[in-house]
């Protein structure tokens, strides 16, 4: 078996390039796993791209298998799908999903790699971390049936969690985005869709995805008095202005912030592994395949994280293909 194999590395803001990189011997604890597709989280790790992760949060924002510092040189993301090649006999030849970088081949514990079901093709598994953070997200807001809920914000994670919210009885959910597009991605989803100016207020529960202040303000606009957001967003190093000299204190709204680092106080007997467990099962769905919206080779990606830093294309996920095995 090789022991190297080829990583994505961010050598310098707005600069990344593919690295040969030596693979550590596997110990008999790990697994070795050739990587069949890789994700890109757009939001995070466009904001990693540019080098907007602030000097306060880079320990927090670490990945779980990055390597470098931040701003760069780093490798980083987390949406890996692969085959154990080494390893267990209960996991070898089993197809995993690990928060990992854009690698063609890693080596890992073997407690880091959740065996994908049967039912949950694994084109669609890359979208694991995502739905995790949409379950960590509802856990947080505790949504009840037939709630008035809004998702602003049509990215990964706000479609995530609008197909999670499509499943409770009797629930309005309604999509928010300024891209017109995104209506056939709510469709797919069995949710309803509107840009900002038309969506439909006396919300009980917004979730708010859009890392915009635009979209928080309109997120806190949509709301019944005592209403609550729960800030997904990530905004880096950006400062946000939002107006809360309106009815935020005479509706006595609430914003709370929501996080996947953490699994949610109000889950808290649920372990990492059981939220990445239920996330997996939850790609029994195929609707979830709206969700990747581009594809690419391993050999093209700086060019593609070049684009969408530029914000072209307009995608959701952007699937990273390996091809054939490779050193």
């Amino acid at each position: 078996m090789s022991s190297t194999a080829r990583a994505c590395w961010l050598r310098a803001p707005g600069h990344a390039e593919i690295r040969p990189v030596v693979l550590p011997e596997p110990g008999a604890g790990d697994v070795v796993v050739r990587t069949l597709f890789t994700g890109v989280s757009r939001g995070t790790e466009t904001l990693v791209f540019r080098g907007g992760v602030p000097e306060s949060q880079r320990a927090v924002m670490r990945a779980p298998f990055q390597e470098g510092d931040f701003p760069a040189p780093v490798k980083y993301g987390y949406l890996a799908v692969g085959v154990v090649e080494h390893g267990p006999d209960e996991l070898l030849g089993r197809t995993v999903f690990c928060l990992y970088p854009h690698q063609t081949r890693f080596v890992v514990p073997a407690g880091a790699v959740a065996p994908i079901p049967d039912d949950v093709p694994p084109e669609r598994a890359v979208l694991a971390g995502t739905v995790e953070t949409a379950v960590n997200a509802l856990w947080d807001a505790a949504p009840l049936v037939g709630d008035r809920v809004a998702v602003v914000g049509g990215g990964m994670v706000g479609c995530s969690v609008a197909a999670l919210l499509a499943g409770i009885p009797g629930a309005r959910v309604e999509l928010v985005d300024t891209d017109p597009s995104r209506a056939a991605v709510a469709e797919a989803l069995g949710v309803g869709f509107a840009t900002p100016p038309d969506a439909t207020g006396d919300c009980d529960l917004v979730v708010h995805a859009s890392a915009t202040d635009a979209g928080l303000t309109r997120s806190l606009e949509l709301l019944a008095a005592e209403g609550e957001v729960v800030e997904l967003s990530w905004y880096g190093d950006r400062r946000v202005n939002v107006p809360l000299g309106e009815a935020f204190h005479s509706k006595r709204l609430t914003v709370r912030g929501s996080q996947v680092g953490t699994v949610s106080p109000r889950r808290a007997r649920r372990s990492y592994s059981d939220r990445m467990a239920l996330a997996l099962r939850l790609l029994a769905d195929p609707r979830f395949d709206a969700l990747v919206t581009g594809e690419c080779r391993f050999e093209e990606l700086p060019e593609v994280l070049a684009g969408l830093a530029a914000g072209e294309p307009s995608a959701l996920c952007v699937r990273v293909g390996y091809g054939a095995p490779q050193p």
